[in-house]
């Protein structure tokens, strides 16, 4: 029997363990998409305590609490610090299977030195240990970056914002980690949302365009796509239902529009119609600009509407969903590519039913102007576990250029996340140590080498283009 998490924790042959230990354990990190505040970079933030970092916004961690027949009130509720810690670490003790676990004792031990298990019995033990660690200058979130030993981060940003926290950034010569924007426009295409034109009157006074039509609409957002461009951004991100292809007239476009800055509901036909054309528009510039583009689609968002009501959105209540049509995706991408202005383009879906459909539209638009230019993204959000990750890089494999994938993001709010690259890169070795030694790929260190720093962090940095 194997101890718990040992150094050797996931690698199951000797020539995995080579890989993980030579190789991708010395690779920076390039999180090139997240969701942490660049204010709290920029404010050089201190944490209070062990909670606050745990479980401040961190979903994953309410849900299952949740599924522990847990009270709100300890979750997200009016409850103590300590309180939420002691029902957490509660829970954590019986999280068996559960990627958390395995997640959050990377944490105790890469950040706090602390190699035993968190459960009810040693809570009290856990608190204490962490909250001095967090006390020590060593703990300020900058500092927790160069630990981690990341290079770069993509933060989530709207059109609107004002970017005023990554200017603070680098303005400040002292921190050598570079944070840049990523451009999030869901609001600007959502327009079935209650709150959407009160979103167009701000981003009209944001761009100095005032928009009254589609057309106009798109002017604003090429005036703040320059203002991202001038801020180091060269990365989108976008989240949909499913990668949509409603394909319409200019005409029908703006009818659709006009309809609803009058006021008036849209159909869901209307609606998918006109997130077409926006979609469009949007990767034709990114084609122009250089930049890539990050379709994340396959989540179902909001689902219990009495805690929505009560909580907002992002707190837990998403899930899985199961309508994603590969015809349409692949449509999608053909009427960028008919016009030569296809972007480079990381497709993600929530659903790992999708896996083999995406493995095979990649390789219908790839070309020589970059190594796996369609890429297939990271397993996400539901799928970050070892059952997950294994799933989509033997699917990618299988169907794909694996060598070329651009690998992990953090695609979290929590400074502590990083140890989540490690977890990849574990798995990762293990996957390829178990092909080398079955027979299935010779043992060449050589291309090894390259194929294992390649995706932990060599790839990403060729496919977006960043100067490091």
């Amino acid at each position: 029997m194997k101890d718990f998490m040992t150094k050797d924790f996931l690698l199951s042959t000797e020539t995995a363990k080579e890989l993980f230990f030579n190789y991708a354990s010395k690779m920076p990190i390039l999180d090139y998409h997240c969701h942490i505040l660049p204010q709290e970079i920029a404010e050089d933030r201190q944490f209070d305590n062990i909670t606050q970092v745990w479980l401040g916004g961190d979903h994953y961690k309410w849900r299952f609490m949740r599924s522990c027949g847990v009270d709100e009130y300890y979750i997200t509720g009016g409850a103590s610090d300590k309180e939420k810690f002691d029902k957490w670490a509660e829970c954590l003790g019986k999280a068996i299977g559960n990627p958390l676990y395995h997640w959050s004792h990377l944490e105790l031990q890469r950040y706090f030195d602390y190699y035993g298990t968190l459960s009810a019995k040693t809570a009290d033990e856990v608190w204490e240990v962490c909250n001095k660690k967090l006390r020590d200058p060593s703990m300020t979130v900058r500092n927790i970056i160069r630990k981690s030993n990341v290079t770069l981060i993509c933060t989530t940003d709207d059109p609107i914002d004002s970017l005023e926290w990554h200017e603070k950034i680098m303005a400040d010569k002292t921190f050598e980690v570079q944070v840049l924007p990523a451009w999030r426009p869901d609001k600007a295409m959502n327009l079935e949302k209650p709150e959407y034109l009160d979103y167009i009157a701000k981003l009209s006074d944001v761009s100095g365009v005032k928009i009254t039509s589609f057309a106009t609409l798109k002017e604003a957002l090429k005036v703040r796509m320059e203002f991202f461009r001038e801020h180091g951004c060269c990365v989108s991100d976008h989240a949909l239902e499913f990668v949509y292809y409603y394909p319409a007239s200019e005409e029908q476009i703006e009818a659709i529009f006009a309809k609803r800055f009058n006021g008036g509901a849209v159909t869901k036909e209307e609606e998918y119609t006109f997130k077409t054309a926006f979609m469009q528009f949007v990767d034709r510039e990114y084609h122009r600009l250089n930049w890539v583009s990050q379709l994340h689609s396959g989540a179902k968002r909001d689902n219990n509407r009495l805690m929505y009501d009560k909580l907002g959105p992002d707190t837990g209540y998403d899930c899985i969903n199961n309508y994603g049509p590969s015809s349409q995706m692949a449509d999608f991408l053909n009427s960028l590519i008919a016009t030569d202005e296809l972007p480079k383009t990381i497709l993600y879906s929530l659903n790992p039913n999708d896996n083999q459909a995406i493995g095979t539209i990649l390789g219908c638009f790839q070309d020589s102007t970059a190594v796996a230019k369609i890429q297939q993204g990271s397993a996400w959000w539901f799928n970050d576990h070892k059952t997950g990750m294994r799933d989509q890089m033997i699917s990618l494999a299988n169907l794909g250029n694996l060598s070329g994938f651009v690998g992990m993001l953090t695609d979290s709010r929590s400074f502590l996340s990083y140890t989540r690259h490690e977890y990849f890169r574990r798995i990762l070795c293990d996957l390829l140590g178990e092909m080398v030694e079955n027979g299935e790929f010779p043992k060449d260190m050589d291309i090894l080498k390259e194929i294992v720093e390649g995706i932990s962090y060599n790839n990403a940095v060729k496919y977006f283009g960043f100067n490091l």
